[in-house]
């Protein structure tokens, strides 16, 4: 209303024109009011009910946004800069660029860390203690009890035993509940550094490698965890849970096992994760089969006793001591009964559980299992979240069964299609996991699937989601091979020199036997499998460069690959490249391993032939007949046939293959031989 009378005020009206036209305005709103309100009461009143406050977390908007997009495969991963020049095409290049990100921002904690002075304004208000740098303690530093607090929530590891001596050195008195959860931080995490979570991408490279050295003893014997524990007079349960789950964690399964025998002899009962972290080392407390099962079924009737109910955790125990149990029949009858009876206690698996499953019953020498059918039927279209450090194995393994144990690509895109459902892409574990399931994946797609249907997943994800090894990229190259599909060779050799791929022997070996033995129909494909034969050539000269200027050892080029480049170019009727890689040949035989197949000297006479070049003919004949080509004397003829020679060349023929190939051919004997 105000912004009515307002906009009216501004026509060039008469005061008293103004008066009259305001006052004409406020009565006809009233009547408008009037009748809103009338309508309004006519109508059946609702009650508003306000929804209760949703609680909110700080990425939740993110994640909205997100979920408009959906995954774009033809995208790079938003941790690379949104450039062609700066996306990488390898997988050297992908960890590079994204590890060189991380060590910029450790390089500028370690700057901060170092100059704390020059850092002494405030970011923001509050301030952010990820913006400031950290206390840096010393043997000299005065410590008080809140800072063994802060050291152990913010999960420092080194600091925190330090602070911890200097307490114990001044005498200052720490309360019982710190130092439970000091012994948890060290028991935990070993008395090693954890690796800070903001460094995302050094977890997602590194983890792959890290796991597959965890089947030992890593535990730090007599170390501030065992002092601790030891210097307790009153010990209660909370102490052994800790330093028992610790032990196990990192297989100092001795001791963690004398531990338990000392709670069962002193009556102290245990909690289920620690009698969990039990049963996980029964197949190191015990070496027979038959009695790590006994073990497992003492500690859970133990739990009984005690009145403790088992967890997800409990059962995944039991089913990965089963993958430790040879034979067939004997695991997969504890599995299955260890399923039903967790079933009855109301306790759903997880991908951990279906992951042991699969180790259990898909064995690599053992008979053939359908399981993996049954268990996609069970969880088909669900979304999972983390409950077990193994649930990222699931995902691995079962595209892994679907292309060794089963060869079944329509149930491996099952698993495909179950990893993009929703979130269950971040259960794919780590880099490495991820790149031996799109190995998996694209191997069985290439062997099963028709050569048109299988670019089409090529294309859809290479190079962005993943980039083929060599083993895979032969695959292709030999699928390409069957299917004669050698047009397909331009875009394949363009994504071999952006995957690193060119310094394989048997992949450039692999793509010349193609081109040899599919002969391009048009002029066109042809030019362009001759670029690509002379870009192999000079790729491997410059890599014998760069070894040699390195004074590595080289072996040199092979003279099969040499005849086969040779062989494509005087298909493809280039002289010069033709010309240069025949003198290479000719002038290196001693670098050079093996000798070229008598099909290349024969396509470069026949083009030196056609480009009239009677020096160079003989000059190939001359090395076939060194070399001791049993052909020699037919390339000969050949040579005196189609060219007109002088004497010096007709003289060198009769030196090289002797003087019968210049003499005329019989044709009637030859007739009558035949």
């Amino acid at each position: 209303m105000n912004h009515l009378c307002k906009s009216f005020s501004k026509f060039p009206l008469a005061p008293a024109s103004r008066i009259a036209a305001v006052s004409r305005l406020f009565s006809t709103n009233q009547c408008l009011l009037q009748g809103s309100s009338s309508a309004a009461a006519s109508e059946t009143s609702e009650k508003i009910v306000v929804p209760r406050r949703i609680e909110r977390g700080p990425t939740d908007v993110l994640n909205a946004l997100s979920s408009t997009v959906g995954f774009d495969p033809t995208a790079a991963h938003f941790k690379y800069h949104d450039d062609p020049y700066l996306i990488p095409t390898s997988n050297v290049g992908k960890k590079t660029f994204a590890m060189a990100q991380e060590s910029g921002r450790k390089a500028a904690l370690w700057i901060r860390q170092q100059n704390a002075k020059l850092f002494q304004h405030k970011e923001a208000d509050p301030p952010v203690a990820a913006f400031i740098p950290t206390m840096v303690y010393t043997e000299e530093s005065q410590v008080e009890v809140t800072d063994l607090e802060k050291l152990i929530e913010n999960v420092d590891v080194k600091d925190a035993v330090l602070v911890y001596n200097l307490l114990k050195k001044n005498n200052i008195e720490i309360r019982p509940e710190l130092k439970q959860s000091l012994m948890e931080l060290l028991c935990f995490f070993n008395h090693e550094e954890s690796l800070p979570e903001e460094f995302i991408e050094e977890r997602w490279f590194r983890q792959g490698v890290t796991e597959k050295g965890r089947q030992r003893k890593t535990w730090k014997d007599f170390e501030l965890a065992e002092t601790i524990f030891h210097e307790i007079e009153d010990k209660k349960p909370e102490h052994y849970c800790t330093l028992i789950r610790g032990m196990a964690k990192y297989f100092q399964v001795e001791k963690a096992w004398a531990l338990y025998q000392e709670t069962v002899e002193k009556g102290i009962l245990l909690d289920t994760n620690t009698f969990n972290s039990l049963i996980q080392i029964a197949s190191f407390l015990k070496e027979s089969y038959e009695m790590r099962w006994d073990l497992v079924c003492e500690v859970l009737t133990m739990m009984k006793n005690q009145g403790l109910k088992p967890n997800i955790g409990t059962m995944n125990a039991v089913l990965q001591t089963i993958t430790t149990i040879g034979g067939y029949n004997h695991p997969r009858n504890y599995a299955l009964k260890t399923l039903s009876e967790f079933k009855k206690l109301g306790i759903e698996p997880s991908l951990a559980s279906w992951y042991y499953m699969l180790a259990i019953f898909c064995r690599e020498r053992g008979p053939t299992s359908h399981i993996l059918h049954d268990i996609m039927n069970e969880i088909e279209n669900k979304e999972f979240t983390i409950q077990d450090p193994k649930d990222t194995f699931f995902f691995v393994t079962a595209m892994d069964v679907c292309r060794h144990h089963l060869h079944d690509k329509d149930l491996a895109k099952r698993v495909n299609k179950l990893l993009h459902f929703k979130d269950n892409y971040n259960l794919i574990g780590d880099s490495y996991k991820e790149s031996i399931y799109y190995r998996n994946f694209f191997a069985i797609l290439c062997n099963t699937e028709p050569l048109e249907t299988f670019m089409e997943t090529y294309n859809l994800l290479v190079p962005n989601v993943y980039i083929p090894e060599p083993s895979v990229m032969e695959d292709i190259l030999k699928s390409i091979d069957v299917n004669g599909a050698s047009d397909l060779l331009p875009q394949i050799w363009s994504h071999m020199i952006q995957f690193d791929h060119t310094g394989r022997e048997h992949l450039l070996n692999l793509i010349l036997q193609i081109m040899i033995t599919n002969p391009p129909e048009n002029p066109e494909l042809g030019e362009k499998f001759t670029n690509i034969a002379w870009n192999m050539y000079t790729r491997l000269e410059e890599q014998l460069a760069a070894e040699s200027g390195r004074n590595q050892r080289t072996s040199g080029l092979s003279g099969a690959l040499l005849g086969d480049i040779l062989t494509i170019c005087c298909r493809g009727k280039d002289f010069e490249k033709a010309q240069a890689l025949f003198e290479k040949i000719n002038n290196e035989q001693n670098s050079i391993v093996g000798d070229p197949k008598v099909m290349a000297m024969k396509a470069f006479i026949e083009l030196c032939i056609e480009e009239k070049k009677p020096t160079l003919a003989v000059s190939c004949l001359q090395y076939c007949a060194e070399n001791g080509f049993s052909e020699s004397a037919e390339l000969g003829r050949l040579i005196h046939g189609s060219m007109t020679l002088s004497e010096v060349h007709l003289e060198k023929i009769r030196r090289y293959v002797g003087a019968d190939v210049l003499k005329p051919v019989n044709k009637g004997a030859v007739e009558e031989g035949k």
